[in-house]
């Protein structure tokens, strides 16, 4: 293996920091872009009985927005339960946005490795092209270890290159559609979500307002009565 790194020239070197990074960035996407850590099960249920039970605290709030990706949207429609539907609504949507760029974090770089490595790769190429027609221009074509080196370092740098674009490639369109699936998840509960705080709130008002009525309907207290019933 270091015999083919060192065929490769001195193009090698970016191409393995590259693959280094793309490695990394992989593992990372793996561990963050777990279920668990954006949308656990059963979370948007709690929320919803909570939301509906008027449950809701300071503590629950700051639990649910810590826990996963689907809390923090979850909980700006609940900081603002108690507005419009146009206000939750552009807070889940404001606070989503923040959460997809999380989500998408390092996933350009990764696309960018993609793009780049087989041009490096090709450079590598060209490069060694150049050794070997200089190497024949100065030795003719007789000297056979001065074209094999040239011809060794193009093919090289293009192997590797392509070796690592093409899992790079794969890795970030796989974690990009992940991503869009948690979006779309995410949306579906924030709306329910939000149609939930809708209920309650007419609930409420309905409830209110019928008191209200009873209220009405009660028949006023005579005004001598107090002073009778005292003597």
């Amino acid at each position: 293996m270091l015999e083919i790194i060192l065929a490769g020239g001195w193009m090698m070197a970016p191409i393995i920091l590259c693959s280094v990074v793309a490695a990394a960035i992989v593992i990372e996407r793996f561990w963050t872009l777990r279920p668990s850590r954006v949308v656990p099960a059963g979370a948007g249920q709690q929320v919803q009985e909570w939301a509906a039970d008027d449950e809701l605290n300071v503590e629950h709030l700051t639990r649910l927005r810590d826990e996963s990706a689907l809390g923090k949207v979850l909980a700006a429609a609940l900081a603002n339960r108690h507005r419009a539907r146009d206000v939750i609504k552009e807070a889940v949507e404001d606070t989503g946005r923040h959460v997809v760029h999380e989500l998408e974090r390092f996933l350009n770089t990764l696309g960018t490795i993609a793009g780049v490595t087989p041009l490096l790769g090709l450079l590598g190429t060209v490069v060694g092209m150049i050794r070997v027609f200089s190497a024949i221009m100065v030795h003719g074509v007789g000297n056979a270890n001065e074209l094999a080196g040239g011809i060794s370092e193009a093919l090289v740098t293009t192997a590797a290159g392509l070796t690592v674009a093409i899992p790079s490639y794969f890795f970030y369109r796989y974690f990009k559609g992940r991503v869009e699936e948690y979006v779309v998840s995410m949306e579906e509960q924030a709306i329910a979500l939000i149609g939930a705080i809708e209920r309650g709130s007419l609930v409420k008002h309905a409830q209110a307002k019928a008191q209200a009525a009873l209220q009405a309907k009660r028949p006023a207290q005579p005004a001598g009565a107090d002073g009778a019933a005292s003597t």
